[in-house]
């Protein structure tokens, strides 16, 4: 499959940096807003962001996670953190979303947001905590590729 393929496929790319509104919603990026139009789920990610995956994502995710054995507790912890947190959105008409307060409280956000394209997912940050997270993981991302996953080679 070349890029295109991918592009056609539903790969969430890019960054930007739209603001909340005054009700707590975010207007999806153009470029991401297709992949959202049959819905979403958004949930608490890691690292105090928020993940927003289409619904068809989501329920790909969850047929893996169901089958975590939920007599472990660290299992039964991060079902309960994830789940507990999510909500089913539907873009309305102009791309917005509503945010939870719950979910904003979570992840620090105010006005100013991060919103990166993770690949199956998005991820919301607060614009300040994203600066300061990629910053900090640039320096080491040459030896990051090196160690997790070295049969990639550039």
């Amino acid at each position: 499959m070349g890029l295109d393929g991918l592009i056609g496929s539903g790969l969430l790319l890019g960054t930007y940096t739209p603001k909340l509104d005054d009700k707590g919603r975010l207007l999806l990026p153009a470029k991401l807003r297709a992949r959202f139009n049959q819905g979403l789920v958004m949930t608490k990610g890691q690292e105090r962001c928020i993940f927003l995956m289409p619904v068809d994502e989501f329920a790909r995710f969850y047929e893996k996670l169901k089958d975590a054995p939920v007599t472990e507790k660290e299992v039964r912890d991060y079902l309960r953190v994830m789940l507990s947190g999510a909500s089913d959105e539907t873009p309305d008409k102009q791309g917005r979303i509503s945010i939870p307060q719950s979910l904003r409280e979570y992840a620090g956000l105010d006005r100013d947001v991060a919103v990166i394209g993770a690949g199956t997912r998005v991820e919301v940050w607060d614009k300040a905590a994203w600066d300061t997270y990629i910053a900090d993981k640039e320096g080491a991302y040459a030896d990051i590729t090196t160690q997790l996953l070295p049969e990639l080679a550039f």
